[in-house]
């Protein structure tokens, strides 16, 4: 069988499976599967692909036709131009929480440069990791309550070269020492709503980091009130927040003594974060 032809069957397969984008997730299978270009496949698509390959090749496309995400078959998704290694164990990264990274670097970068900065719910490490990419000279701490995920996460952190600090932990119940600036990106789904789901989220991606209880708020209320023992005065904390959550953790974050709160919107103009000043 030819990369073509392989290629065509293969999105023929996922287009009757239900999977949008065929084409496009067919031609990343085969990328990851044999790791060619694409000038290399319009130079060699009517060549014979290796017998080994193929067999590969179409165990993942069933694997996907069965809604496993592309990501975890491909083990690699990329968030804020980095390189992030992705499994069963976490979340994958999501070019919404971008939208809190950016924010945080733009405080850093403006106010305090060397900060101490803590990433609760870390899970791949995405958000702390591309966090002391960019800000070099901070110092950042992220936990998780997953041993799993903290693997990946240390992986992460490995390959893209930076020294971030991992901790085995319940929220803050390991953590010691003060910080300037506390990000997170906690479960918030409400728990009824995960069965409504896409089937690559509901049926594959980890749980436990996607549900925030009854009300999809528990994390938030639990965060913002530990956090006034770890915040330094005049620090920051940031979340990232589904699109109807911004008013409820604005208000727990002013129940909490915290100041300068905002609202800030995505690029679908949909609330993603909210950010706060002790």
């Amino acid at each position: 069988m030819t990369y073509r032809e392989a290629r065509m069957q293969a999105a023929k397969q996922l287009a009757a499976a239900g999977v949008e984008n065929e084409a496009a997730e067919s031609w990343f299978l085969m990328e990851a599967v044999c790791g060619i270009s694409r000038s290399f496949y319009l130079l060699h698509e009517q060549e014979a692909m290796d017998p080994v390959q193929e067999q590969v090749y179409f165990a993942l496309t069933r694997q996907r036709c069965g809604r496993m995400p592309l990501q975890y078959l491909t083990g690699e998704q990329e968030f804020m131009g980095l390189p992030f290694c992705v499994n069963e164990h976490v979340l994958i990264p999501r070019q919404d929480t971008e939208v809190l990274v950016e924010e945080a670097i733009r405080v850093i970068q403006k106010e305090m440069p060397e900060a101490a900065v803590l990433d609760l719910c870390t899970g791949s490490g995405c958000i702390g990791i591309s966090i002391q990419s960019f800000c070099s000279n901070t110092q950042v701490t992220a936990a998780d309550i997953s041993e799993d995920a903290l693997k990946v996460a240390q992986k992460n952190a490995k390959e893209n070269q930076v020294p971030v600090k991992f901790v085995h932990s319940d929220l803050f119940k390991e953590i010691s020492g003060s910080y300037d600036m506390i990000v997170s990106n906690p479960p918030y789904i409400p728990s009824k709503v995960i069965e409504t789901l896409m089937p690559e989220v509901r049926d594959h991606e980890p749980i436990k980091a996607l549900d925030g209880k009854e009300d999809g708020l528990y994390f938030y209320r639990r965060i913002t009130e530990e956090s006034v023992a770890y915040l330094k005065p005049g620090g920051y904390l940031l979340y990232e927040i589904g699109h109807d959550q911004g008013e409820a953790v604005s208000s727990y974050m002013r129940e909490n003594g915290f100041d300068e709160i905002e609202v800030i919107r995505d690029l679908a103009g949909l609330d993603r974060v909210v950010r706060g000043r002790r």
